[in-house]
């Protein structure tokens, strides 16, 4: 009997472990409700069905002036090209320098489409930097959808959208590391598990993050 209820007491479903990882999965909710009803993300609004994958960073914090100092915890969802629908969370840590005129000291929610197979393929690997072999750019913003519109970034394998309270002007990614988070991902499936298991065999499951995937699903739509 005290043998049970040791066991009892000692034993902790796999969930409650994840309790931080389910907060980043909520909060990833969160901006993408964001983003869709903020009119000034025309163009993502009516293209976001177009990416092969999405990289949902809730509170991305920069720092400094001209010199930004960024960072920030996120997700991966993937889109199935047969079935449309959009996989499991992979966790993921996107951090760097980025050079422009910004105001520091403030925090912005962050969207990268991933528009390419190449650029999916990327994300796979543990940690990769924006930019260089693989092209990225700002995405278009503004009311009609077009500003900022340019075949050089409407063509890049990423495009990144931010939302803040703050100001920036000149915001750009280019350089900033995005790094798979394993213990993230091993805490909230309860086993190691690596992006490929997450994203394209999908062979692990955690039913909480289906707020998430049924948000973006009504968002496209």
């Amino acid at each position: 009997m005290t043998a049970f209820l040791f066991t009892c007491l000692c034993w902790t479903p796999a969930w409650a472990d994840s309790l931080e990882e389910q907060q980043l999965v909520e909060k990833a909710k969160h901006t993408v409700d964001s983003f869709m009803n903020d009119p000034t993300f025309n163009w993502f609004h009516k293209h976001a069905k177009d990416a092969k994958a999405l990289v949902i960073i809730p509170q991305q914090l920069k720092a400094a002036f001209f010199l930004g100092v960024d960072g920030g915890s996120g997700v991966l969802v993937a889109r199935d090209e047969e079935t449309g629908k959009w996989s499991e969370p992979a966790f993921y840590v996107l951090g760097g320098l980025s050079f422009g005129a910004q105001f520091g000291g403030e925090a912005s929610e962050v969207i990268i489409m991933a528009m390419t197979q190449g650029a999916l393929e990327k994300l796979y690997s543990s940690s990769f930097k924006l930019g260089g072999d693989i092209s990225y750019a700002v995405g278009p913003h503004g009311g009609a959808g077009v500003e900022g519109a340019t075949s050089a970034n409407l063509n890049a394998d990423f495009l990144s959208f931010s939302r803040s309270r703050g100001v920036y002007l000149g915001i750009s990614l280019e350089g900033s590391l995005i790094s798979v988070d394993d213990d993230a991902n091993e805490a909230y499936y309860g086993k190691k598990v690596r992006p490929v298991d997450i994203l394209v065999t999908k062979s692990v499951k955690n039913k909480h993050s289906d707020g998430l995937r049924q948000a973006i699903m009504t968002a496209i739509k």
